[in-house]
């Protein structure tokens, strides 16, 4: 198991919550590290005495579990196993390969001292009908693959040491992959890791997207997910992607377009920002932007094509660490201006973000920190650059992104 490092963000998470009267469900790409976690997890239950029988888990990836038997006969199989008078902790991961899941944890959740986990590696798992049927009875924690801190960790860098040269691991990290696993792989060579990636992004593709959703049509469904991956950081829409692709004689109905856009936010292939009017504070409803959850998958996307700038490469990344971090996040528009990320924070408060590569001229300079400096508040703005050297500016905060990203201020 990733005995080098503990999660302990997610696992802490998890404890918070133990024992309370919700469902705890843990929801995130194949292979982030879901069942890895909830083994941690599991780990710790024992280090805190609870006793081996008061623990189930059961891996429904693996048919031996779930073919051939009804969501009540694994029910009742769980319950004749539950210790009488006892905290049992129960874990289902996968849940959403058994038809009527809802049923089953429904059932557990108003069983008499059982804590109830499920994992799923697609967010329709809560949509419809569990949401509806565990309406404010659930808490959510929704995984990421490894933050550049995560990785370096797992490769054995001190991540304390402030004199490091970042960069070029910082290059190891986007150009190969953040998945735990994938990581393990570097010992292979590259070519281990892109086999690697291939295989999970057409499990996901063809597992989770084609066969759930009956799509025919699978060239049309390629050219969106690569013409997304080619976008990462500037503002879609349905439309103009309908209108793209049509340009290159691939008529696709936006409605559509809309659809598979759906289904690769659902897979946690791709995260969606809305845009944000700083002036009338409110959510707009065109225009988003996608990151993706592993920029290592531009090398299955894009193939050797890949060309996406630095810039938007260190936009992804600064996107996912904010996720982390816990905050909810716009990207923010004004008549004549936009900021790459207007967050939320877990304490309520707002801050502003702006990433760039570097401050390579004037002009650069004057683009990146007044971007921050049309807006007329007094929250927190971030300007984040690869610069070894910073400069703060009214107000604004400029930053070392590999310092940030690492925590080392």
């Amino acid at each position: 198991m990733d005995n080098y490092t503990d999660r302990k963000e997610y696992t802490d998470k998890l404890l918070a919550y133990k024992d309370k009267d919700l469902i705890k469900v843990v929801s995130g790409l194949r292979r982030s590290g879901k069942s890895t976690l909830l083994f941690l997890y599991r780990e710790q239950l024992l280090r805190l005495g609870v006793g081996k029988k008061q623990i189930q888990f059961y891996n429904f990836e693996l048919p031996e579990n779930f073919v051939g038997k009804k969501w009540d006969d694994i029910y009742f199989g769980i319950k004749t196993k539950l210790q009488a008078n006892k905290p049992n902790y129960v874990f289902l991961d996968e849940v959403q390969n058994i038809p009527q899941f809802e049923k089953l944890v429904d059932g557990l959740f108003a069983s008499e001292n059982v804590d109830v986990y499920i994992t799923g590696s697609n967010a329709f798992l809560l949509s419809s009908e569990l949401a509806t049927l565990l309406s404010g009875r659930y808490i959510e924690t929704s995984i990421l693959p490894f933050s550049f801190r995560e990785y370096l960790i797992a490769r054995g860098v001190d991540v304390e040491n402030k004199y490091l040269n970042f960069e070029p691991l910082f290059f190891d990290y986007v150009n190969e992959t953040s998945l735990p696993k994938g990581v393990e792989l570097r010992d292979g060579g590259y070519d281990k890791i892109f086999e690697y990636l291939e295989a999970i992004y057409t499990t996901i593709i063809e597992k989770d997207i084609m066969q759930r959703h009956q799509i025919k049509n699978q060239r049309a469904f390629a050219n969106i997910a690569k013409f997304v991956a080619s976008n990462i950081g500037n503002a879609l829409s349905p439309n103009n992607i309908s209108n793209t692709l049509r340009q290159d004689g691939q008529g696709i109905h936006h409605a559509t377009v809309e659809n598979y856009l759906d289904y690769l936010v659902a897979s946690f292939v791709f995260y969606k920002v809305n845009r944000f009017d700083l002036k009338g504070r409110k959510q707009l409803a065109t225009q988003e932007k996608y990151y993706l959850v592993d920029v290592g998958l531009l090398n299955i996307l894009m193939g050797k094509e890949r060309l996406t700038e630095r810039g938007h490469i260190l936009e992804n990344i600064v996107y996912l660490e904010l996720l982390r971090r816990g905050n909810k996040i716009w990207t923010g528009t004004s008549r004549n201006s936009e900021v790459d990320f207007v967050c939320k924070t877990k304490t309520g408060e707002i801050e502003y973000y702006q990433v760039a590569w570097q401050l390579s001229n004037e002009k650069t300079i004057e683009r990146e920190f007044g971007a921050l400096e049309k807006i007329k508040d007094n929250y927190p703005k971030f300007l984040l650059t690869t610069d070894g050297f910073t400069q703060d500016r009214s107000g604004i905060r400029h930053l070392n992104a590999f310092s940030w990203l690492l925590r080392i201020q």
